[in-house]
């Protein structure tokens, strides 16, 4: 399985009486969701499931990558990491599937998948984290494919 990790993109900060989830991208984060999305379509298998928070800043950041997603509840502002790897199924599932959050939680799921402890590792604004498993199933198989930034993407 490969689990790939894309922290939505840049965004405003909350006007008064804007709940979380209505916070949308800046300009920058548009341009950051489009030059990750054109770098992670360019790199993902056809058959890759996509989950995305209900977010309005996470929809705006997996729309940038032009496939059909699915909006997942477990995945909102706040979810447990525990919640994350339950929804895709980690580690029995056999298909690569990329999950569109938020922080802290993305980076606690890549610290579980690292090290098995719950850490608060940062991961950017727009960036991905690639984890794939050399032996399906096996979690201790599990190894860092790639990281990378959109501001790193070649335009």
């Amino acid at each position: 399985m490969d689990l790939i990790l894309w922290r939505h993109a840049e965004a405003e900060d909350a006007a008064p009486g804007m709940t979380d989830l209505e916070r949308a991208l800046t300009v920058k984060g548009q341009k950051q969701a489009r030059r990750m999305g054109q770098w992670l379509n360019s790199q993902l298998p056809d058959s890759c499931r996509i989950l995305s928070s209900p977010a309005v800043r996470t929809l705006q950041t997996v729309e940038a990558l032009g496939r059909k997603f699915k909006i997942h509840t477990d995945l909102a502002p706040g979810a447990d990491p525990d919640d994350i790897l339950k929804a895709v199924n980690w580690p029995g599932n056999k298909e690569s599937v990329l999950v569109v959050g938020h922080q802290p939680t993305l980076g606690q799921v890549a610290s579980m998948l690292m090290t098995g402890d719950d850490l608060e590792w940062d991961i950017r604004k727009a960036s991905a984290w690639w984890f794939a498993q050399r032996e399906p199933g096996d979690p201790l198989s599990v190894y860092l494919k790639a990281v990378m930034a959109a501001d790193l993407v070649v335009k």
